[in-house]
């Protein structure tokens, strides 16, 4: 594999209908930005809706674009895990992540890059002055500006943006974490990640983005993440509580897997969706305070 120096990962599972467009705008904007420099990894856990042979198709096309086909849907934690492991034997320095719902608007790639060169971890934030959400019900705003607040004051840090995952990190920040060790699953992986970066010394700066709600697909968060985050943030700031969450080192990725074997997977999956007449396609401070 190519040395590159700039890696963009983005987990998916049924994207179907939003992975080509973001992952076509993301290419674009790092061409620009650092050309022959970078690659785009589409990490894809065997999406039922066919995102993974999309993913495959647009490979085929654009040169600096990969796809990790992983054999099932195993949660999003372990998804970024797979691709940092990936992108730190691409001989990565620079790590960018954002979502395939194209809620993270790959416009605000150069910003993280350039606050790169003085941050450890960027976080591309909702909640820092400039920062917005659009097309977000009312409820759902207080619901994450909540758990944002409840983070902060368990953990004590002044990153406004903890669950933010439009991100980029420094090769030394995911060498330094023990990301074998990281615990959560779910979406609070950005926030363990996050504290764990902080506690280790690095610096952390957020700078601000747009975030728009999805136009196409349905929302991961589930009421399992919630209670994961209400549990796992006060274990990370409290060793006591570690005992009823033991740290188990982890492979990063999964073993080599046969993406022929995953895609046929997924036709199967499609048929049976369809047949069930289903619709697969629903289906750290300003700097660190």
């Amino acid at each position: 594999m190519d040395q590159r120096r700039v890696w963009l990962t983005v987990p998916t599972y049924n994207e179907a209908g939003n992975v080509e467009r973001i992952v076509r705008a993301a290419h674009a904007e790092l061409q620009r930005l650092v050309p022959g420099e970078h690659r785009v990894l589409i990490v894809d856990d065997a999406s039922p809706d066919g995102t993974g042979r999309i993913a495959d198709m647009l490979a085929q096309e654009l040169d600096a674009v990969d796809v990790l086909h992983r054999p099932g849907k195993q949660g999003l934690g372990r998804a970024y895990l797979a691709g940092f492991e990936r992108a730190l034997d691409g001989g990565a320095e620079l790590v960018l992540v954002m979502d395939a719902d194209y809620s993270h608007d790959p416009a605000h790639i150069p910003a993280l890059l350039a606050a790169a060169r003085d941050a450890d971890l960027v976080v591309g934030s909702r909640y820092v002055a400039g920062g917005a959400i659009e097309q977000w019900p009312w409820l759902r705003r207080m619901l994450s500006r909540a758990g944002s607040l409840y983070a902060r004051r368990i953990l004590g840090v002044g990153v406004r943006d903890l669950t933010g995952g439009f991100r980029c990190i420094r090769r030394e920040v995911l060498e330094g974490v023990d990301l074998a060790t990281l615990r959560s699953q779910g979406y609070v992986f950005n926030i363990e990640l996050g504290f764990r970066a902080l506690g280790a010394g690095f610096r952390v700066e957020e700078v601000p983005i747009v975030f728009r709600d999805r136009t196409v697909g349905e929302s991961k968060i589930s009421l399992p993440i919630a209670f994961e985050a209400l549990w796992l943030v006060p274990s990370l700031r409290f060793p006591s509580l570690r005992r009823a969450w033991p740290v188990r080192a982890v492979p990063l990725a999964d073993p080599d897997v046969n993406p022929d074997a995953v895609l046929d997977a997924e036709a199967a999956l499609g048929a049976e969706s369809d047949s069930a007449g289903g619709d697969p396609a629903k289906g750290v401070p300003a700097r660190a305070q």
